[in-house]
């Protein structure tokens, strides 16, 4: 029962991380609150990857939403035995757990380059991407940041919000790994005891 409530609090925790995720994707889109660089498509093309909007977000508020509606105790029988539909939903449980780690996964990657690639941005050689080859060295020296001239703070932008997504799926990625342990967990379970059980009669 124990299991149950557990897995409960951590689909609904899936919930919170998803709608940060879009926020925070949404904020990549107005480097210094500018709407007129999206505009001009004068961004990191990795944000055009949606990874926080979509995949981090719309995405796994279904999964989150399935889980929840899966671990209800009132979900219709999908078997005659109960003991069936519960292996059943629970085998279901699982399978929405790996695509959501799927789609955390995909954002944690795609912010992750983002990141090491660096901003899109005006230096005084035009706008370019200042920092692609320095393989991420640039994180750890800020002096070199002046180099892009516009957008305004576009490095600390970048850099803050990209972390935060890598944190904020990071969790997910987390949070379902740990689903599908206890998912895998109680199939274990439930067929050592159905396995058992005709030996001990």
């Amino acid at each position: 029962m124990g299991s149950w409530k557990c897995g409960s609090c951590l689909s609904s925790l899936l919930i919170p991380l998803a709608l940060w995720s879009i926020i925070v994707n949404i904020l990549l889109y107005f480097p210094n609150g500018q709407a007129s660089y999206a505009s001009s498509n004068k961004l990191t093309n990795y944000v055009w990857y949606f990874e926080g909007i979509c995949f981090s977000g719309i995405m796994m508020l279904i999964v989150a939403a399935i889980l929840l509606v899966l671990e209800n105790d009132n979900n219709y029988k999908c078997c005659q035995s109960e003991n069936c539909s519960k292996k059943y939903m629970t085998l279901l449980s699982m399978i929405f757990s790996a695509l959501g780690i799927a789609f955390s996964g995909y954002c944690l990657v795609i912010s992750a380059l983002g990141l090491l690639q660096g901003p899109y941005c005006r230096t005084l050689d035009g706008w370019e991407y200042a920092f692609e080859g320095t393989a991420g060295r640039f994180l750890t020296d800020s002096s070199v940041w002046i180099q892009c001239l516009e957008p305004a703070h576009v490095v600390e932008w970048n850099i803050i919000l990209f972390s935060i997504l890598i944190a904020l799926s990071g969790l997910q990625v987390i949070v379902c790994l740990i689903r599908v342990a206890i998912q895998l967990s109680k199939i274990l379970c439930g067929t050592y005891s159905v396995i058992i059980q005709p030996g001990i009669i």
